[in-house]
């Protein structure tokens, strides 16, 4: 698949998305596939390989999770191009086992108004999160090294794709999860065993399913919060 087609085949899924990015956020959704796809060679980041697989596994299945989570977190449904930083207060969001990134780069370069954190106890994957923001010059986001339960936050957003089941997602990043933050859990079919097995301080509000261009397969996000204990 030539570069153009490429190109042709992420603007088109952009547009069935509804996602109107602008020409520099393209480019760079574009260079940091072919980033994983160079380190791919050497680390075993991901086993889809083939660059059109990437675009519509990798690229448009964690672009599909842009509109609701702006939704969700009650941001204008086109990005502020400003960076994070210059916000008083910029929501934050932490990927954890963000693998190569997902959704954690796409959500950064997709939504530059985001402060977006990912994390992974494999360093070679956190420092390629690291270089990618260096090299694209993403100042709102970064890579860490470190297991998630070690982490404080406080995040407004908690996210995972294909991580650990509902249950060990929410343990372990529980500490990091803002006093009214939420998690959104990127998921295939619908997961209602691992939602039945959650703890009862726990609740499921929303199951949202998700289409993704191009991508024959059953895809979800299950939103998550604490159960909160109303003072009498």
């Amino acid at each position: 698949m030539t570069s153009d087609a490429l190109e042709s085949a992420l603007r088109e899924g952009l547009a069935a998305l509804g996602l109107v990015l602008p020409d520099a956020a393209v480019r760079q959704l574009l260079d940091y596939m072919e980033a994983l796809a160079r380190w791919n060679r050497v680390y075993n980041l991901t086993a889809v390989r083939a660059p059109a697989e990437m675009l519509t596994h990798h690229l448009l299945d964690s672009l599909a999770v842009v509109a609701p989570l702006r939704r969700r977190l009650s941001l204008p449904p086109v990005p502020d191009q400003a960076p994070a930083g210059a916000q008083a207060a910029p929501v934050r969001v932490l990927d954890v086992g963000s693998g190569g990134g997902l959704p954690g780069v796409v959500l950064a370069i997709a939504c530059p108004d985001l402060q977006v954190t990912c994390v992974d106890a494999v360093a070679k994957k956190a420092a390629f999160v690291s270089q990618v923001a260096a090299s694209l010059r993403l100042s709102h986001l970064r890579g860490v090294h470190a297991r998630v339960e070690s982490l404080t936050g406080p995040f407004d957003l908690i996210c995972s794709r294909a991580f650990a089941s509902l249950a060990d997602f929410a343990a372990w990043s529980r500490a990091a999860l803002a006093p009214r933050g939420v998690w959104m859990a990127m998921k295939g079919r619908v997961p209602r065993d691992e939602m039945a097995a959650l703890p009862a301080d726990v609740e499921v509000f929303h199951v949202e399913p998700l289409i993704v261009p191009g991508l024959d397969a059953e895809r979800c996000l299950v939103w998550m919060r604490p159960v909160r204990t109303e003072s009498p």
